[in-house]
């Protein structure tokens, strides 16, 4: 088996994490027992372009024992958890290239690995490896039966590819399933990008203003766990029914030209590029921390503010911190910038937390299954994740929690779908 990892012999303590997140992902590992037994993906080959994390390690497992050949590439290059790509490649025998850090170069040449082997099913995180497929290997295109898509912005690209007519082979969005962006993209970026935050700076977040730029239910998520840490928060926004639901949660709502000077911590979390600017980096408070929690790192224009302080002017100050001393028309400011621009829950801390990955990867697997039983009848298009498969992981989820809820009464059914009854 071929492979390209750090150091295999971290296995030992990839493993030992892969096993606690595993403890809290009691839905997927259902899913995993009865496919053990039924073997729904016997014969197929995975290219998962994923970030190789504990919780991903258990969804990869879960599809090997669907009975899928699986390969594993990251999907960004600061994402990886070194000790858990070990572990997948010697304990699970499951072949991974990923390396934390790793260039731009070696990023595509681990992409091209993993669609070397010839895929049947894609698993994508931001549809680097589609976009990859379509634009350097058209001609494994047709070898594909169907992909999987667990990201915001990766959904924005395919469906744009769907509209060119770009798009070779049918991709579910897993990202639209209830059960993953109302909980994974809320409370687990949320959580996971302060935590990121914290452990890079250690800043207290308590009496600063905190910029969040984007009010989705990522923006949401980071924007309830920065008020619930104590600080000030403000969100900017281009949408206005998200502007005027941000208004109407609590938050101040300015434009950016507006938030520049006040922030102490901007949080960016769009999906778009250019959020942060030459102009906005020339109106920030010296020791302004910036940190991107959106997919790409082109939400903070990096090579505007690098060329602001280039030389002797740009230093690391903490692991995964750089300063960029900028000149205002007030003097200097510093500017600390977290984990490159990239994604800094993963950048800078784990991602997010085991328990909740449990429904976006049972999502994952699933929709995997669902696509490969349902192949003879789709389309090259972006589908949904089935309203079954959507409402079945949100009752197993309640199911592991000790959770019951009611039942409709046949009174009560025959109520909502009948239009004899009224005042």
């Amino acid at each position: 088996m071929q492979y390209d990892i750090a150091d295999i012999s971290l296995a030992g303590l990839g493993k030992q994490r892969i096993a606690w997140a595993d403890k809290n992902m009691p839905v997927l590992a259902s899913i995993r027992e009865r496919f053990s037994k039924e073997r729904p993906l016997e014969g197929h080959t995975i290219a998962a372009c994923m970030h190789i994390t504990t919780e991903t390690a258990n969804l990869l497992r879960t599809l090997k024992a669907a009975g899928a050949t699986v390969v594993a590439c990251a999907s960004n290059p600061l994402s990886t958890q070194d000790d858990v790509a070990a572990s997948l490649v010697k304990d699970e025998g499951i072949a991974v290239f990923a390396i934390k850090g790793e260039n731009s170069a070696t990023y595509y040449s681990h992409i091209d690995a993993a669609l070397d082997a010839r895929p049947t099913l894609t698993m994508d995180d931001g549809c680097d490896l589609v976009t990859r497929l379509h634009k350097e290997r058209p001609d494994q295109i047709s070898e594909i039966v169907a992909g999987t898509e667990e990201t915001t912005t990766g959904v924005i690209r395919l469906k744009a590819m769907e509209l060119d007519g770009a798009l070779g082979f049918p991709i579910v969005a897993v990202n639209d399933a209830d059960t993953k962006h109302m909980f994974d993209n809320r409370y687990g970026t949320g959580q996971s990008t302060l935590d990121g935050v914290i452990r890079a700076t250690n800043v207290l977040l308590a009496g600063k203003t905190v910029v969040v730029a984007g009010y989705g239910y990522c923006g949401k998520g980071v924007a309830s766990r920065a008020r619930g840490l104590g600080a000030q928060v403000v969100v900017t926004e281009i949408n206005p029914l998200r502007a005027l639901e941000a208004a109407m949660d609590g938050f101040r709502v300015e434009t950016m030209d507006e938030a520049a000077g006040e922030g102490d911590i901007f949080i960016t979390v769009t999906g778009n590029r250019d959020v942060l600017v030459e102009e906005h980096f020339l109106k920030m408070k010296d020791g302004a921390i910036l940190a991107n929690s959106g997919h790409f790192d082109i939400e903070i224009d990096l090579a505007a503010l690098s060329k602001l302080a280039s030389g002797e002017r740009r230093r690391q100050v903490r692991p995964l911190v750089e300063e960029f001393l900028v000149s205002q028309s007030s003097g200097n400011a510093r500017i600390m910038v977290i984990a490159e621009g990239r994604l800094v829950n993963l950048g800078a801390a784990e991602g997010h937390p085991a328990n909740v990955m449990d429904m976006s990867f049972a999502n994952q697997a699933l929709a995997a299954e669902w696509a490969v039983v349902n192949k003879d009848s789709l389309e090259p298009k972006v589908y949904d994740v089935p309203d079954d498969i959507d409402q079945g992981i949100a009752a197993l989820k309640l199911q592991t929690m000790g959770i019951a809820i009611d039942v409709l009464t046949d009174r009560q059914k025959e109520y909502l779908t009948s239009w004899h009854t009224g005042t």
